[in-house]
């Protein structure tokens, strides 16, 4: 897929998502919006994609909505196209968040806003240490949304999110991976290079069993724990019957690398 603002690579086991409108820092209009929802479907349908990277092109990762286009959105004062707006960023969320694959928001520069929102929603961040991190959402004078005030307290706890979302300031690499914001910084110089090289471990893993640790610990974080243990039992069965835990098992006895087909 080539759309005008979204690219798509893929490169088995790897499919490499970037957002491509650089000269306005990868700014999220209803264009790159849509065609990144179409991407996410495109790529989670894919059977030879087992990680999933989102990227930026040029110097930012997202600086979050087109501020152009929601400029003329407010001058419409037409409600039932802000309300459609604000519905067509939760679905991208949505897609984002139910591909079976793992997701890695690789933050090649800065993330603001929604494009902040969208790094949170992805299963790791690995950012350059060129990249910052902004909930910047009430420099405008709206809240959080993408989904941003749901998993910031998640991922940071209650009072980092009130400070990151309230004051809207840039979180620097360093910080963010104090407070657990994102799971490595890495050097700018062969940032993508290092990124892959993540990215093609992690593919190593069954696949299978990453699609079902990814939906119980999102299971579990709105479940007691009766229902937690019994989501484990079914999804436990269902790997329990997989070729994949023979060749694990039968790997670690061997004391070789496992090679998992996914099945």
């Amino acid at each position: 897929m080539n759309a005008p603002h979204v690219r798509v690579d893929v490169d088995p086991p790897l499919a490499w998502i970037t957002l491509a409108r650089p000269e306005r820092l990868n700014a999220l209009g209803a264009t790159m919006r849509d065609d990144l929802e179409a991407a996410l479907r495109e790529v989670g349908g894919h059977p030879e994609v087992r990680v999933v990277v989102l990227t930026g092109a040029g110097r930012a990762f997202c600086a979050g909505a087109d501020l152009d286009a929601m400029a003329d959105l407010l001058d419409r004062e037409d409600e039932e196209t802000i309300v459609s707006f604000l519905e067509a960023g939760g679905r991208v969320i949505r897609r984002l968040r139910t591909l079976a694959q793992p997701v890695v928001a690789a933050l090649n520069g800065p993330a603001a806003g929604a494009g902040a929102a969208l790094a949170l929603a992805c299963d790791f961040r690995l950012a350059a240490d060129t990249a910052t991190i902004a909930l910047s959402f009430t420099r405008i004078g709206l809240q959080p949304d993408w989904g941003a005030s749901y998993f910031l307290p998640r991922i940071v706890g209650l009072a980092r999110a009130l400070d990151l979302a309230l004051t809207g300031r840039p979180v620097e690499p360093a910080e963010a991976l104090a407070m657990g914001l994102v799971h490595r910084v890495l050097p700018s110089d062969g940032f993508r290079r290092a990124v892959e090289g993540f990215a093609r471990e992690l593919a190593t893993r069954p696949p299978l069993a990453l699609a079902a640790a990814k939906r119980t610990l999102s299971l579990a974080l709105e479940s007691d724990l009766d229902a937690v243990l019994a989501h484990e039992q079914r999804e436990q069965l269902t790997l329990f019957r997989t070729a994949d835990v023979r060749e694990g098992v039968a790997a670690f006895r061997e004391k070789r690398t496992p090679r998992f087909a996914g099945r």
